[in-house]
């Protein structure tokens, strides 16, 4: 464990570093444009290359032996940083934030290049677990895991608009670029002894390996039906994604917003800081599906009236509960999957639930600007839920998070009597029987 946390650190300070960077560019971009657009091409850009990168990921990390993977990433990253940089330096601000100027994309491309090599690094550093921890502390470490991301969502709305307040892109780079050399050089001091992993023979000759974490999922009953019910139950990720800003951006000034969005996060991290200490019991797979339980709660509840306290209270507790749900699916990938396949199942999962979100938040924005907030500004939906809602100017968006919430709510409740958790839950307990 004391090992896995050295290599956590490391990994950790690495891609906070580069999503920071990305966040401050976002913010940067959007304050000498002003344009939603922009921030919309750039964001759909990144989740399409998330899809599209993590199965070849997680390839890479069933081919070649951890340690080498992080290094590699590591070095990539900071030949894209030190190009990015030079662009910048070279370039004037306005040609910068042109869309249609070849300095924008030169700029930003290997800005965000950077950013997906983080989600290299995570899938290699989710396979460690399994090599340097012991089996009855997977949820423990996948809770560290989660306590990491929660002082990375803080580190991206919070210090990212501070340094672009108060210090400037080009002093984002330079932290950037001063973070990322550090945990490279660190790397070379860390160790992950793999002498004793066997690699999958079928990768010799395959660079993405879809059917190697077909063969690997199938072997596992159940997994496959796990791994599409956290993609599917990621609608509420999307319903979070494209009504939260407009939601609390209506009830507070943008300074206030990014507070709170700070502070919430801080749920994140001593959820992760629970689960280390206490695990997920018995029963991880049961942990996870009552984490979407309360989660759906949630979505229903913190709206039902316009004031801040509900809401950030809320937004507290789903940031507080979301940790058992990625530690839960972690720890039962890391558990049930050979050591050789863990990569490509993790990329292969990775890869449905990144391209999700963004079906997701098409379906969902359209749908609730264009039907369920007129509805809600009219008089036939205000008598019909005013009883419920209340009154204000959110009233619809709040009808569109309780609308999500009962439906993902009935599904969860539903994957408790279905035979893949009953056959999964086996599984789990008959691979934590096996000997080491």
């Amino acid at each position: 464990m004391k090992q896995f946390i050295r290599v956590l650190t490391n990994i950790a300070v690495a891609n906070t570093s580069t999503y920071l960077l990305w966040s401050a560019f976002s913010f940067w971009i959007y304050l000498e444009t002003h344009s939603v657009l922009v921030l919309s091409v750039l964001s759909g850009t990144y989740m399409l290359l998330v899809t599209l990168s993590s199965m070849f990921f997680g390839t890479i990390v069933d081919k070649h032996k951890k340690k080498k993977v992080m290094i590699g990433a590591s070095v990539v990253t900071m030949i894209l940083l030190l190009l990015a940089s030079t662009v910048f330096l070279l370039s004037d601000t306005a040609h910068l934030a042109d869309m249609a100027s070849p300095a924008f994309w030169l700029f930003s491309f290997p800005v965000l290049l950077s950013a997906l090599t983080g989600n290299l690094r995570g899938i290699a550093l989710s396979t460690t677990v399994s090599i340097l921890v012991p089996k009855q502390d997977y949820g423990r470490a996948n809770g560290l895991v989660g306590t990491i991301q929660g002082f990375g969502m803080i580190a991206n709305t919070v210090f990212s608009g501070l340094i672009i307040g108060y210090l400037g892109m080009d002093w984002a780079i330079y932290i950037t670029l001063l973070l990322s050399a550090g945990t490279l050089i660190h790397l070379f001091f860390l160790s992950i002894p793999e002498e004793h992993i066997l690699h999958d023979p079928h990768l010799q000759n395959s660079q993405i390996d879809f059917q190697g974490a077909f063969r690997a999922i199938h072997m596992v009953p159940g997994l496959m039906a796990l791994i599409f019910f956290t993609t599917f139950n990621n609608f509420i990720g999307g319903a979070f994604a494209v009504l939260l800003d407009p939601y609390g951006l209506t009830l507070f000034s943008v300074e206030l917003w990014g507070i709170i969005l700070g502070f919430t996060g801080t749920g994140f991290i001593l959820g992760g800081l629970l689960i280390g200490k206490l695990g997920l019991g018995k029963k991880p797979l049961r942990s996870l599906l009552l984490g979407y339980v309360f989660i759906n709660l949630i979505c229903i509840v913190f709206t039902l009236r316009e004031g801040s306290v509900l809401f950030v209270g809320g937004m507290f507790l789903y940031m507080l509960i979301a940790p058992i749900i990625e530690a839960g699916e972690q720890t039962i990938i890391q558990t049930v999957v050979p050591k050789p396949k863990q990569g490509r199942v993790f990329g292969f999962a990775q890869t449905v639930e990144a391209g999700v979100t963004p079906v997701s938040i098409f379906i969902i924005g359209p749908l609730a600007q264009s039907v369920i907030i007129p509805y809600m500004d009219s008089e036939a939906g205000k008598q019909t839920f005013g009883w419920l809602l209340g009154e204000g100017n959110t009233r619809g968006i709040a009808l569109t998070f309780v609308i999500a919430g009962l439906f993902m709510l009935l599904l969860s409740l539903l994957a408790f009597r279905t035979k893949a958790y009953h056959i999964l839950t086996a599984s789990y307990r008959r691979n934590m029987d096996k000997e080491e």
